[in-house]
């Protein structure tokens, strides 16, 4: 798990993972707001500091609208944007080489179907020695147990679950 005490923003990176038009648009829209506000005030914060910012997309086949990132997502130019083609970006992109290029060894993790590809993110960089932070309120399942349960006692033994909130002041105080 993460140190809460220390957040190196030189070898730190945020991952938005599936924050598609077709993903979101199974939530209600006070979800998806919720989602994506909260996401974009965690990527403003993290740029702030030098962090980069990194958008994961699930493209299995053709690109459709439902596959684009959502419109009231901010991407800034020049931010990396990968297509996966499974739930984890390990296992069909270079994110891994990218990040190691850069002497990233933290990830903050938020992302879209928490029982999936947060979930599956989580395991393989856990596997990959990467120190990892779950924003509970970044994420999201359509099934409210299954979140609670996943953010309250299996994503714990591999990732430190703060919310939004409590990274955004742990990262003001680096």
């Amino acid at each position: 798990m993460a140190d809460t005490a220390l957040i190196d923003r030189n070898k730190t990176a945020v991952i938005i993972i599936d924050f598609q038009v077709g993903s979101l648009g199974f939530f209600p829209k006070e979800i998806e707001d919720g989602l994506i506000s909260r996401a974009n005030q965690v990527s403003a914060a993290a740029r702030q500091k030098g962090i980069p910012v990194i958008f994961l997309r699930f493209q299995k086949a053709e690109r459709t609208p439902d596959t684009e990132l959502h419109p009231q997502l901010v991407v800034q130019s020049g931010e990396l944007v990968l297509a996966k083609k499974k739930s984890s970006p390990f296992s069909t992109t270079d994110l891994d080489e990218r990040l190691k290029k850069q002497g990233i060894n933290t990830l903050v993790i938020l992302g879209v179907y928490t029982g999936g590809a947060v979930l599956s993110t989580v395991k393989w960089a856990a596997e990959m020695d990467y120190q990892m932070f779950v924003l509970s309120d970044c994420c999201a399942e359509r099934d409210e147990e299954v979140q609670r349960v996943l953010m309250a006692k299996v994503l714990t033994h591999k990732t430190t679950v703060l919310t939004a909130k409590s990274f955004l002041e742990l990262l003001a105080g680096s």
